[in-house]
């Protein structure tokens, strides 16, 4: 229903008349027999269908009731008065002594009075000429006595001179358009505000001036389009308050206005639920009770029909299907000019099927907003008393800025004592809230299909904080499509990735799918088909009461989730259990041990593993009565004791990762020959690692190859370079590794190559046919005098987007001199070098970075590309000259600490305006002419905010 049909005449209009209990919106006084049929009928239906109660004689009045009294009571009890002077509005003393009361009514009780010239002068009604001065002609020769006619008179000049429209002067005379403006002018007078109640609106204000840019209302450029928004996020994050206060500021912008609320669960809930919003749709935009719909398409078909008259406000609230969209606003012709249709809804795929114009992503609340509309619901205030604040600190860590768990947690406490509030905070800890957990859980039943919905449970139980692309493969493995699976709950706010590509989820979602798995069996935890509790895991291990019921187990032992380097070097705080207690395991698909012991035989341990994760494992290698795997995707045995990782390899068709870091003892790699899927490699800081077996090479799905920190590794087998899939080889921290071979050339897809810190001395010119190279790091590599570091000539690796060369020891003649040639380079680190100069960098279009940090012999930095954004040049001592900074409009931070012979920056103040960050620490010369110039050419402070000097 339109926000002004709850509208009632309780509403105050002045401070004069809060306390006054209002009857009528608007009384109209008006001249019946020139404009009751015609204008001031229109006008009295445009105020009802606006949802106005307006006063009109002949609606209010029975004809033998038409007493003065009773009119006298309409004026009095209305909130303002609209005259509608005409021509012979004062003909009828009836009208004069209207007239007289309103203008009382304005003066005692604070009235609002709004005259209307209907074809007449407002200079005729003021000064009583014209056919006003006819009409009191009339009066004076008759029977009225002159104190009466006198008070006539002043009350129209005081009419006269109030703020009024005239119908000549606005819209040509188009009394329809002169209507519409009077219903604004309406609104306006009676302050309506809030017309949808939004409780404690905390941090609104922000978030509607955000979205406002999105929906363009006032943009004199997008008057006549039609925008459809989406407000996307995950139940109870406030989409539907944004709507509200959205509606509330902008509805009087608008013709017509409707706001269709919880739209999923009238359709679900209501019979015709969809039909029903149709017609609530229609007669709000139309102001009408009478639209009758009987069908959808029926539905369909009139608002393709009769709304695309009206500029429309539509919100569409908790929209979560098509088809719902498609009935209630298909298409934007649908509305007329101007209109916005705004969708909150919690998917996001569902606003890309639509085509929405453009979508604003409901934030949570921070920490202060938090304590602040938490403090509204627990304390009745806007701050908590004294003594609750560190307990309202925790509230706000576990609700992590979801309005919905505040609101729910901060009414339950309101009014409990100390103990109360620290019992309660103890139990959600274990047992979420029942009324949070209700609406989180309308989006994981909405979910498409049950291997979606396992998807979400195993990422609850098992993968937050996971690398995406590594738990998708793992899911792939089970079967579950997991690529397009997770982009649904991504879509569905369920799941978020982080920018380092880490699954993250929010706290309460998180419980709210661990509560799931407890469902129809709290208590008895051999019956839940996901185990993570340590209690749990714990008592089914030990009491072996597992079943097939179970598909996935997390135990981390005494040393936490996270194993490390010191637990390793102290066994013998493992916790063990019998490997016999995984025998009735039958559809364990997820298994992940930390600290873990498992003692026995292993011959009915559990054969259908997809991801094996033991961290510490405990053992010098992989036992011979351990079964076959043949569905594993993942090996995780990081922190292991292993020495070798298996006597005799057996096959591993579909594994695909495998991961031996920080296993210090082992001495060399596994036999790769039965692993023909296996596509990424990593043996960090495996220490005593000195040999990689040479079956390696013929892994044709093999991308990635993480070395980095095997100290003890020289080399790499001739085989390896035979690799046509390799993408990515990592070597940093290689101390000992001192040669890549010629065959470097021939692995075609490698695109990064980082060997910082290795013993390297000269890199193979093969290198140079590597044309999908895009990274290529070789810092801290001492390279022999005799021969260079690089080849003369890099211009081949047109590919490369990133090249560092830092703390290298590279002189002048070491560096290529056509390292300007690097078209696609976008970071370069040329930092602790040598050299003294540098050839032209300036055809480097796509450059951002560059390092120059310490080259202290460096004397000249060479001309620079545009688009340059950051430039890092401090502790470069013999820095004498700068390049022209004058075209350099993009440059965002510079960086000059030290370079204390450096006297100026040519054209340095053409740039100033994009700069963020200056550092100039010990350079004052420089310092002084930027402080010169700042001081002539730029307001002031605008360096002072820039430069940071001591």
């Amino acid at each position: 229903m339109d926000a002004r049909k709850a509208h009632k005449a309780s509403s105050s209009s002045s401070p004069s008349s809060s306390s006054k209990r209002w009857k009528y919106d608007v009384f109209l006084s008006f001249r019946g027999e020139d404009t009751r049929k015609g204008f001031t009928g229109h006008l009295h239906a445009a105020l009802s269908g606006d949802g106005f109660r307006g006063f009109l004689d002949d609606n209010e009045l029975k004809r033998a009731e038409f007493i003065k009294t009773q009119l006298e009571q309409a004026i009095d009890g209305s909130m303002i008065s609209i005259i509608v002077f005409s021509k012979r509005y004062a003909d009828s003393s009836w009208c004069l002594d209207e007239l007289v009361k309103i203008m009382e009514c304005r003066e005692r009780l604070g009235q609002k009075v709004f005259p209307l010239f209907y074809n007449v002068d407002a200079s005729d009604v003021r000064k009583q000429t014209g056919s006003f001065a006819q009409a009191f002609e009339k009066h004076e020769a008759g029977k009225h006595e002159k104190e009466k006619v006198q008070r006539w008179r002043n009350a129209l000049s005081q009419a006269a001179d109030l703020c009024g429209e005239d119908l000549k002067n606005a819209d040509n005379g188009h009394e329809a358009k002169f209507i519409n403006k009077i219903l604004g002018v309406v609104n306006k007078l009676l302050d309506i505000k809030s017309q949808l109640d939004i409780k404690h609106p905390v941090g609104i204000t922000s978030r509607v001036k955000a979205l406002s840019n999105h929906l363009h209302i006032e943009n004199s450029g997008s008057k006549d389009d039609v925008r459809m928004i989406g407000i996307w996020g995950m139940g109870g994050i406030g989409k539907t308050t944004l709507a509200k206060a959205i509606y509330n500021e902008f509805e009087r912008s608008f013709e017509g206005r409707s706001f269709l609320e919880n739209v999923r669960e009238v359709i679900a809930n209501q019979p015709m639920g969809l039909v029903r919003l149709q017609k609530q749709l229609l007669n709000d935009i139309l102001k009408s009770e009478g639209v009758n719909v009987d069908s959808v398409l029926k539905g369909i078909e009139m608002i393709r029909r009769r709304l695309p008259c009206k500029r429309a406000l539509v919100i569409i609230d908790d929209a979560d299907d098509l088809h719902q969209l498609e009935a209630i606003a298909g298409a934007r012709d649908w509305f007329g000019p101007g209109s916005r249709i705004l969708i909150t809804t919690r998917n996001q795929h569902l606003l890309q099927q639509v085509g929405v114009d453009g979508t604003y992503i409901a934030e949570k609340m921070d920490e202060e907003e938090a304590l602040e509309f938490f403090s509204w619901h627990a304390f009745k205030r806007r701050y908590p008393d004294q003594e609750y604040i560190d307990l309202s600190k925790r509230v706000i860590r576990y609700c992590q800025g979801l309005p919905l768990a505040l609101r729910v947690v901060g009414s339950f406490l309101f009014n409990r004592s100390i103990a109360e509030w620290e019992s309660h905070l103890e139990k959600l800890q274990t047992s979420p809230d029942g009324d949070i957990q209700k609406i989180l859980r309308i989006s994981f039943d909405g979910l498409p299909d049950d291997t979606t919905r396992k998807i979400f449970l195993d990422i609850s139980c098992f993968f937050i904080g996971y690398d995406k692309d590594y738990v998708t493969k793992i899911l792939d493995g089970c079967g579950f499509y997991a690529t397009i699976g997770i982009s649904v709950l991504i879509e569905r706010c369920l799941v978020t990735v982080s920018e380092q590509k880490e699954l993250m989820m929010h706290d309460l979602l998180r419980d709210m799918g661990r509560e799931i798995v407890y469902e129809n069996a709290r208590g008895h935890p051999e019956k839940f088909s996901r185990l993570w509790k340590r209690e749990d895991v714990t008592d089914v291990l030990r009491d072996k009461s597992g079943t097939k019921k179970i598909e996935g187990v997390a135990l981390h032992g005494s040393y936490g989730p996270r194993f490390s380097g010191q637990a390793f070097t102290n066994m013998k705080k493992l916790t063990r259990f019998s490997a016999q207690a995984f025998t009735n395991l039958k559809k364990l698909r997820l298994l992940r041990l930390s600290g873990v012991e498992l003692t026995g035989e292993y011959k009915d341990f559990p054969k259908k593993l997809i991801w094996l994760c033991w961290h510490g494992f405990p053992l010098e290698s992989i036992r011979d009565d351990f079964p076959v795997q043949p569905k594993l995707v993942a090996l995780d045995l990081q922190y292991s004791q292993l020495k070798i990782v298996w006597k005799d390899c057996k096959l591993h068709q579909n594994l695909k990762i495998l991961n031996l870091s920080h296993s210090y003892e082992l001495t060399k790699s596994p036999d790769f020959s039965k692993l023909p899927n296996l596509e990424e490699l990593i043996l960090k800081r495996c220490e005593s690692l000195s040999e990689v077996h040479s079956s390696i090479g013929d892994l044709g799905r093999l991308s990635l190859v993480n070395l980095e920190g095997c100290v003890s590794l020289k080399d790499l087998p001739l085989n390896f370079y035979k690799s046509k899939s390799i993408e990515t080889l990592l070597l940093n921290w290689c101390l000992s590794f001192e040669k890549l071979a010629e065959g470097l050339g021939d692995m075609v897809s490698l695109t990064t190559l980082k060997a910082d810190v290795t013993a390297i001395r000269q890199i193979p010119s093969s290198i140079l046919k590597l044309k999908k190279l895009k990274v290529l790091s070789l810092c801290d590599v001492k390279w022999s005098p005799s021969t260079n570091l690089l080849p003369p000539s890099l211009h081949s690796l047109s590919s490369l987007r990133e090249l560092a060369l830092a703390n290298c020891s590279l002189t002048n003649d070491a560096v290529p001199k056509d390292l300007g040639s690097l078209i696609s380079l976008e970071r370069l680190d040329l930092a602790c070098n040598d050299f003294c100069s540098l050839p032209s960098l300036s055809r480097l279009s796509k450059l951002q970075d560059l390092s120059l940090h310490m080259c202290k012999n460096l004397r000249a930095i060479p001309d620079l590309p545009t688009n340059l954004k950051v430039l890092r040049a401090d502790g470069c001592i013999a820095l004498e000259k700068m390049p022209d900074f004058s075209e350099m409009s993009n440059i965002r931070e510079l960086y000059l600490s030290g370079s204390d012979k450096l006297t100026e920056i040519p054209g340095l103040d053409k740039s100033l305006n994009s700069m963020t960050r200056i550092h100039m620490e010990k350079c004052m010369a420089a310092l002084i002419s930027l402080l010169i110039l700042g001081r002539t050419s730029y307001r002031d402070g605008l360096l002072a905010d820039l430069v940071e000097f001591i």
